[in-house]
């Protein structure tokens, strides 16, 4: 018996024994199945996954987050090349123009100064020549802004005579006739009116200066004589022009014309200028409150014809020294004449031949001169 179980022991050990080397044969094997898989990854990641999963995860997440702040940075980068561009765009888009809403929202609101020590002879000489062209402003404002003109012979194409007026205020076609009775159809208005403008700033202003604001393009329109009278020295929270077609332009060129100047709105004021600008979020106004030498009157009554004014510059000189001597002698002659002379109203100006009287003439008086212009009985 125990021969058998001897015999049985010593057989399972040389199995085991002969096992062994075909289990090392199969691990060899496998590891050598395993090793090309290895080097396929071809990186040290792969090799850290494979030799601590702790230190590959950290690895794979301190990847991920370098990526991750790669691409924010990235994507940061690119929204602010976007915004810069579209930015330059913009600017671009509209060269030597500005949002009027930027600019309104620009000016100061104060409420008005005391209109005490205003009178029209702070803005200097009524329509004197400024740009020096032989020609004075009003003369230059209507050869601007009327359609086929006439000129007083001997004038050197100055005074203007006749010519059509699309008047933007009202949207009307008005007929122009100098003479006395007639010119008061169409006068010359200051957008932003001298009395309003010595309350909003105007009286801290040098007198050259004022008599530039006085006499600048920009602030002046050839418009309804009746129109402007009803105006006044109105601002945009009490008188708006009827047409409403040219209501924002009218507002943009008095917030232009403030900007400009330096001038200040009242909170009214503002808000009025805001309510007509958001119906036109684009309109624009020239950069740095810049001269622009005509305006569109938007629309014209039915029935109307527009004509292209003609294209001669009024910046061109077209005085002659004779001509100015001419203007020369006839001043000093009003000036001779004493300064006696009184008109209870403009019917008895026209009834003496002597209208329209400037600020200068004897018989001038504020009085009749409804709009402050310097001209009475226009």
């Amino acid at each position: 018996m125990k021969s058998a179980l001897s015999r049985s022991s010593a057989s399972s050990g040389r199995i085991r024994r002969d096992r062994i080397p075909r289990i090392v044969a199969a691990v060899v094997a496998s590891a050598a199945m395993l090793a090309p898989l290895a080097a396929c990854g071809g990186s040290g990641d792969a090799g850290a996954t494979v030799s601590s999963p702790t230190t590959s995860a950290s690895s794979s997440a301190s990847e991920s987050e370098s990526s991750s702040a790669e691409s924010q940075a990235s994507g940061t980068a690119s929204a602010s090349s976007s915004s810069t561009e579209e930015s330059r765009a913009s600017s671009t888009s509209t060269s030597g123009e500005v949002p009027a809403t930027t600019v309104l929202a620009a000016l100061a609101i104060k409420g008005r100064a005391p209109k005490t020590g205003y009178s029209r002879s702070q803005f200097g000489t009524a329509w004197a020549d400024v740009d020096h062209n032989g020609c004075d402003t009003r003369n230059d404002i209507l050869s601007r802004d009327l359609t086929g003109r006439t000129y007083r012979s001997g004038t050197h194409d100055c005074i203007v005579a006749t010519g059509t007026l699309n008047d933007p205020y009202t949207g009307r076609r008005i007929g122009f006739v100098r003479g006395e009775k007639t010119s008061t159809a169409v006068q010359i208005d200051h957008v932003v009116a001298l009395s309003n403008a010595w309350q909003t700033g105007a009286q801290k202003l040098d007198s050259l200066t004022r008599e530039r604001f006085a006499n600048d393009p920009y602030n002046l329109l050839a418009v309804d004589g009746p129109a402007n009278e009803q105006k006044s020295d109105g601002d945009a929270a009490t008188w708006l022009p009827s047409n409403k077609s040219f209501r924002c332009q009218y507002v943009a060129r008095q917030i232009g014309v403030k900007h400009r100047y330096g001038l200040w709105v009242t909170r009214a004021e503002h808000d009025a200028m805001a309510r007509v600008l958001s119906g036109c979020p684009t309109q624009t106004v020239p950069a740095g409150g810049g001269v622009i030498g005509s305006v569109s009157s938007g629309s014209v009554s039915s029935g109307s014809s527009s004509s292209t004014p003609a294209s001669k510059s009024t910046a061109t000189a077209r005085a002659t020294p004779r001509a100015t001597s001419r203007a020369t002698s006839s001043a000093k002659s009003n000036a001779s004449s004493g300064s006696s002379a009184y008109y209870q109203n403009c019917t008895a100006v026209r009834a003496a031949g002597k209208a329209p009287l400037r600020s200068t003439d004897p018989g001038y008086s504020r009085k009749l001169d409804r709009d402050g212009d310097g001209i009475a009985c226009e």
